[in-house]
C-alpha cells in the first residue's frame, strides 16, 4: 500500500486539535500505521522529511523555487494529496516548538537508538539535497544540518562524508567521502567501500522505509562513493 493511501487519515488525525504540534505528529505515525510495520516505517520517513524541511525553511527564511523542486524529487505526491503534504508541513512549520525538538522526536520515531543509524544518514542526505537545490548552502541551513547530525548521533566523520558529496563536488576529499583516515591498509578501504555499497543498494534502501523516488537520488550517492574509492585505487596503485 502506498504511503499517500492513508495519509490523508494521518493528517486528519494531527490536524484535529489547533494544538497540533511535533506530539501529536509521532503519536499520529505510531497509532495510524501501528498493524503495518514496513507501512510505519516508510511514513515515519516522509514525516521526518517534511517535517525537518519546514523547520529548515523556517530557519533559513527562505524557500526557493529550486528547493520545492529538489522537494519533489524526493517524493512523488500525487495531486490529491498535494494539500495534506502542505497541512503537514504548515503544522511542523508553525509548531512553537524548536526544530531541535522535532529533530529529537524524529530520531526516536526513525533510528534504530544506535549512533550512525543509516535511516538517519538518508533523512539528513536529503535535508542537504534540498539545502543545495538553489546552488549554496546558506550558513543558517548548514548550522541547522550540523546541529540536526548531532542530535541523530552521526559522528563528525559520516557528517563529512554527507557533506563532502553535497559541497565542493569534484574537488572533495576521497578519504573524507568514504570515512575512512587516510594511511589505513588497502583492504581497510576496499571493505569500507563494500560496506558502503552494500548498504545503499536500493533493496536496502527500499527495506529502511526511503520512497522510490529517493532511490533516484542515492544513485548520485553511490556514483560519488565509487568515483572516492577509483581515486584512492589509482593513487595507490602508483605511489
Amino acid at each position: 500500500m502506498s504511503i499517500w493511501d492513508r495519509l490523508g487519515d494521518f493528517i486528519a488525525r494531527v490536524s484535529s486539535s489547533a494544538s497540533s504540534g511535533v506530539a501529536d505528529v509521532v503519536e499520529a505515525v505510531r497509532t495510524v500505521f501501528s498493524g503495518d510495520p514496513d507501512l510505519r516505517r516508510r511514513v515515519a520517513f516522509s514525516v521526518a522529511m517534511i517535517a525537518l524541511s519546514a523547520k529548515m525553511a523556517k530557519a533559513d527564511g527562505i524557500v526557493t523555487q529550486d528547493e520545492v523542486r529538489a522537494f519533489q524529487e524526493i517524493f512523488e505526491v500525487p495531486p490529491s494529496e498535494t494539500r495534506n503534504v502542505a497541512r503537514l508541513y504548515d503544522i511542523a512549520k508553525k509548531d512553537v516548538a524548536g526544530f531541535e525538538t522535532y529533530a529529537q522526536r524524529m530520531a526516536q520515531l526513525c533510528g534504530s537508538g544506535h549512533a550512525n543509524c543509516m535511516m538517519l544518514e538518508d533523512i539528513l542526505d536529503g535535508l542537504f539535497h534540498i539545502a543545495k537545490a538553489d546552488g549554496l548552502i546558506h550558513e543558517r541551513e548548514g548550522q541547522f544540518l550540523h546541529r540536526i547530525a548531532e542530535i541523530f548521533r552521526i559522528d563528525e566523520a559520516h557528517y563529512e562524508a554527507i557533506l563532502s558529496r553535497h559541497v565542493n563536488l569534484g574537488a572533495a576529499d576521497p578519504y573524507v567521502v568514504l570515512g575512512i583516515e587516510r594511511g589505513k591498509p588497502f583492504e581497510e578501504i576496499r571493505k569500507r567501500y563494500r560496506k558502503l555499497i552494500s548498504d545503499n543498494h536500493p533493496d536496502r534502501l527500499i527495506a529502511r522505509g526511503l520512497p522510490q523516488e529517493f532511490i533516484k537520488i542515492a544513485t548520485t550517492r553511490v556514483a560519488a562513493i565509487n568515483a572516492a574509492y577509483e581515486m584512492i585505487e589509482r593513487g595507490l596503485r602508483h605511489a
